[in-house]
């Protein structure tokens, strides 16, 4: 029986995936199909459409997947220590350059970015009504940062990255 946590159904969708993440490092979304996915697998198409509709839910399952990992890495983040945080951040990301640049790839409509935004820090030290913008700014700004450091293949050292983030947040 295929049942949800089955362990043939998870490494099934293991394989999946990982060749879902390999393609994308070479290819758009959109020329990826079930056919590229199966052949790199070895797996059946009907394995590929018990687990997901097609390339899109495939897509979207795999973006939330690496959200909770990430996620995961902030689940004891200390608020009052950012200097900690963005340096733990920046050494993840360098760590698992292809999660990252991946996540980036699957965030096609740009709903979906990086954020380790503390609005409660926020109200506190200096926003009021307009913290829906700040919040705006800072996410894509810190996703700017983030996406031309992975095109560079991070160059700079996690430490020189969390020096930069701190000098253009620069008193807040």
């Amino acid at each position: 029986m295929n049942v949800k946590n089955n362990k043939r159904r998870r490494e099934s969708q293991e394989k999946i995936e990982k060749a879902f993440i390999e393609l994308l490092q070479t290819r758009d979304i959109k020329k990826i199909t079930v056919s590229d996915i199966v052949k790199n697998t070895g797996l059946n198409r009907s394995t590929f459409y018990a687990n997901y509709i097609d390339i899109f839910d495939l897509a979207d399952k795999t973006r939330e997947k690496l959200e909770n990992e990430f996620s995961n890495l902030f689940a004891d983040y200390d608020y009052f220590n950012e200097r900690s945080g963005a340096l733990k951040m920046f050494t993840h990301i360098k760590e698992n350059q292809i999660f990252y640049k991946t996540y980036f790839k699957l965030c096609y409509d740009d709903k979906h970015l990086i954020s380790i935004y503390d609005t409660r820090r926020a109200e506190k030290e200096h926003i009021d009504s307009n913290i829906k913008y700040h919040i705006e700014f800072f996410r894509n700004g810190l996703n700017a940062i983030i996406k031309l450091w992975l095109a560079d293949d991070c160059q700079e050292s996690p430490e020189e990255m969390t020096e930069v983030l701190k000098q253009e947040y620069r008193g807040r």
